[in-house]
């Protein structure tokens, strides 16, 4: 029997080199993506010894990034998107801009055309979506605030990606390409179609897919088969993508993300993300191998001074820019910060678009080398990028005025009216969080006429939250001065209900310190976590699995209760 099967080798040889050198990796205390990475060094053509097929290894990689893609979605709400569009929206939009135009002006100092220069800033300015994603879940922040905005801002990013791809064909002749290659259709017929294809996808997604996918997961629920249960979530996150591909022109990932987002109305939608949990994690290894295996060791020696531009302008250029963009919307230091770090790296979209400027005749081979390079070592120092927010941001305002300044700078949500009603400033309840579990318990006080303050990190929530006439204020219930302006000191009640657990001890502690006395109540996801909180002494808390049984307890005997 032949054993030298592309598929099989392949897999079987970056399951296990990644494995090998992933376990290293953590043994020596570097994230196991570097691990990872190394695997497909080895794999690739640039070293000797056994060659993996870069082809089938690329599409499995493509795999996992519909997947993990469509997990997010199940995570992320058109309302997420929504709730943070005034700054992921211009922010994408302009840092893109800004890394564009310097990676052209880069390019061109080293006597690349203009189309040239274009090609190639455009492959830097766009971040991984598959490595933002690792890096948030790694940290438990996918769910809180700052994570809501990095996600959505890089799914802006690839929306417009996607612009590009469809305008680089007809645009080919103009940048210098082949024109036999460019596409004989006008510009606008072009955009105009493109705008239709992705709306009519986008309308079809929230219309009929809104329906349509969770009565499919009900109906395959009522059989009772796990397999037929777990084969329906492949099923729709991969065909979902490959149509959305092969019908609308939109990409593998944003296909398999609304997907997700569309999914995630039916009631099974927890279950769905546990089930395609296992296969999110294998193939997402199978795409940081597959970019291992892309990467050429020679650029390190060969164009050392190019390669360090490229890796500065990925790494320094895009997230000073995303970071002053973030600090003029102003939003706190750590937000800037950990968006500065989602964006300081590329990946598979950048290798899509130097691809694509490659096969149209407009980047150079060598444009390609120094994007996958960048690609590579970017991606093998975001999670020490990562892990310098927190040092960095002390530091910062231990050392800099400017710092200081700009976190305690004035936010017209950041403090409540001065015509609000004496009542919501005196024994009111102050409650962190208006996410799903807080607008509920908000509900209920006021069904109760029980005054409340909200503090909620999004500006646009306090905002609408306002407007209803809710006294509520923006910013983290970690910072002192936010639990302050929510009149901390005279209230009788601390409702943590934000479900980022990071800051709970601290906002407890905070709020103790201002008011002795004052009781707690704080939401868990963890059994384990309730544990730690109720022998720190916080406070009541709440641990969701718990309260639910309660609530099923009860109401069964109430049901067999004695008449």
């Amino acid at each position: 029997m032949e054993h030298n099967i592309s598929l099989i080798t392949t897999i079987a040889s970056a399951f296990g080199l990644a494995l090998i050198f992933g376990f290293i990796a953590e043994r020596i205390k570097l994230p196991a993506l570097v691990g990872y990475l190394m695997a497909g060094i080895i794999l690739g053509p640039a070293t000797p010894g056994y060659v993996a097929d870069v082809g089938i290894a690329s599409q499995l990689s493509e795999i996992g990034v519909m997947l993990l893609m469509f997990g997010v979605g199940l995570h992320f709400s058109i309302k997420d998107l929504l709730a943070v569009k005034r700054i992921a929206v211009p922010g994408a939009i302009v840092q893109m801009g800004l890394a564009t135009v310097l990676g052209t002006i880069l390019a061109q100092t080293w006597g690349w055309t203009f189309g040239e220069g274009l090609i190639f800033g455009l492959s830097l300015s766009c971040a991984s979506t598959v490595v933002l994603l690792k890096a948030l879940e790694a940290r438990g922040i996918l769910d809180s605030m700052n994570g809501k905005i990095a996600v959505g801002w890089l799914v802006v990013e690839d929306l417009a990606t996607v612009m590009v791809l469809v305008l680089m064909p007809p645009l080919a002749g103009v940048l210098g390409g082949n024109a036999d290659a460019a596409s004989t259709a006008p510009l606008w017929q072009t955009i105009s179609l493109t705008i239709v294809q992705v709306s009519v996808f986008i309308i079809l997604m929230l219309v009929v897919g809104k329906r349509a996918l969770p009565w499919l997961l009900w109906h395959v629920a009522k059989t009772g088969s796990r397999e037929l249960f777990t084969l329906s979530v492949v099923a729709v996150a991969i065909g979902i993508a490959y149509g959305a591909s092969a019908l609308f022109n939109v990409s593998f990932a944003l296909g398999a993300f609304f997907a997700g987002m569309v999914m995630r109305e039916s009631e099974f939608s927890h279950r769905a993300a546990e089930e395609s949990l296992p296969l999110r994690d294998a193939f997402a290894v199978l795409f940081f191998v597959s970019v291992g295996m892309l990467f050429e060791p020679q650029v390190l020696w060969n164009e050392p001074l190019q390669l360090l531009a490229v890796v500065a302008i990925i790494i320094i250029g895009k997230s000073l820019a995303a970071m002053a963009l973030v600090l003029a919307f102003r939003y706190p230091l750590n937000t800037a910060l950990t968006i500065a770090a989602s964006l300081a790296q590329i990946g598979e979209f950048s290798f899509i678009l130097a691809g694509l400027g490659m096969s149209l005749g407009i980047l150079p081979a060598a444009g390609m080398s120094l994007i996958l390079a960048g690609a590579f070592i970017s991606i093998a120092l975001n999670p020490l990028v990562f892990s310098t927010i927190k040092p960095l941001r002390t530091w910062t305002l231990k050392h800099s005025r400017l710092a200081r300044e700009l976190e305690s700078r004035t936010d017209p949500f950041a403090e409540l009216p001065m015509s609000t009603e004496r009542k919501y400033l005196e024994g009111q309840v102050v409650l962190v969080g208006y996410g799903r579990v807080g607008r509920r318990i908000a509900e209920a006080l006021s069904a109760r006429g029980i005054p409340y303050v909200v503090a909620e990190q999004n500006r646009e929530m306090v905002e609408k939250l306002r407007k209803s006439g809710v006294p509520a204020v923006s910013g983290n219930a970690a910072d002192p001065s936010v639990l302050i302006q929510a009149h901390i000191t005279n209230a009788a009640l601390l409702v943590i209900a934000t479900p980022d657990p990071m800051d709970v001890r601290k906002m407890a502690e905070i709020a103790t310190t201002l008011q002795p006395g004052i009781e707690v109540v704080v939401r868990t996801h963890s059994e384990e976590e309730s544990k730690m909180l109720q022998n720190d002494g916080i406070g009541t808390v709440f641990f969701g699995e718990e309260e639910l049984a309660k609530g099923m307890t009860k109401h069964v005997l109430e049901r067999f209760k004695p008449n």
